[in-house]
């Protein structure tokens, strides 16, 4: 059966894609990582949960990415935060829990910080995130960086990288490096004011999961939960990780709910 078209929504001039399911809150709101698309295995098994359970669920692509129309190239964590706030702030209602894979982790903590400044923090009930890379291009990828690689971003404006997912290299601006900068989440106390669950892989060879333990030391300590998975990669899409991460959703839209 042919997949429907997604609806989309225009921001900046860009047409972002996005899928909504109606349904009764809290609803799930998927945020992909770095390169991913909202077809992927995590998202797509938590819409099939979210329909069997009645939840409403939400989730799009980053310009440049899926389905969603603007230039990869011309992404930062800025642009793709903008675009997640729009499409979250039409097409939810009530509380949501966000749910961020990789770079999509820190998408979620930023549009929570924006959300309470304008005094929409509640409308966040929880967060699971998955592999979580916040600041990943300062913490992560700058101190690794090889002078080649500086000196393309300086030249070029841009480094490329191989992918272990793609056949195409991955490529990170110097733009994105520069705007990493001034989305940081990792320099003090990130307030979430709710649950907070994290699912990591010990063999994960993106994101090691010491970035997991020191994202917990930001966060409140009164209500976050660490699940370490002995032998779980980056991607966590295995049939034992579906699992994990749909009774995490599960047991925080319970505790929205009590």
């Amino acid at each position: 059966m042919e997949r429907p078209a997604p609806a989309t929504l225009q921001v900046d001039g860009i047409d972002i894609a996005y899928r909504r399911r109606p349904g009764r809150a809290p609803g799930i709101v998927w945020l992909g990582g770095y390169r991913s698309d909202m077809l992927g295995t995590k998202a797509e098994a938590l819409d099939a949960w979210a329909d069997q359970e009645g939840r409403a669920s939400l989730r799009h692509d980053y310009s440049g990415h899926g389905e969603s129309g603007g230039e990869f190239t011309d992404g930062t964590i800025s642009k793709w935060l903008a675009e997640s706030l729009a499409v979250f702030r039409s097409q939810t209602e009530g509380p949501q829990v966000l749910v961020g894979s990789s770079m999509g982790a820190w998408v979620a903590l930023r549009m929570v910080q924006e959300l309470q400044k304008t005094g929409e923090g509640g409308r966040i009930g929880a967060l699971l995130l998955l592999a979580p890379a916040p600041d990943f291009t300062i913490e992560l990828m700058e101190p690794q960086l090889s002078k080649a690689h500086r000196r393309d971003l300086e030249t070029k404006g841009y480094m490329e990288e191989h992918s272990e997912y793609s056949p195409e290299p991955n490529i990170y601006t110097r733009a994105l490096f520069e705007d990493g900068r001034a989305n940081r989440v990792m320099t003090g106390m990130i307030d979430t004011h709710c649950p907070v669950t994290i699912i990591q892989g010990l063999a994960d060879p993106d994101v090691p999961h010491t970035h997991a333990l020191k994202l917990v030391e930001h966060l409140p300590a009164d209500d976050v939960t660490l699940s370490l998975v002995k032998d779980g990669d980056h991607r966590l899409s295995r049939p034992q990780d579906i699992v994990l991460m749909l009774k995490a959703a599960e047991g925080l839209c319970e505790r929205i709910s009590a």
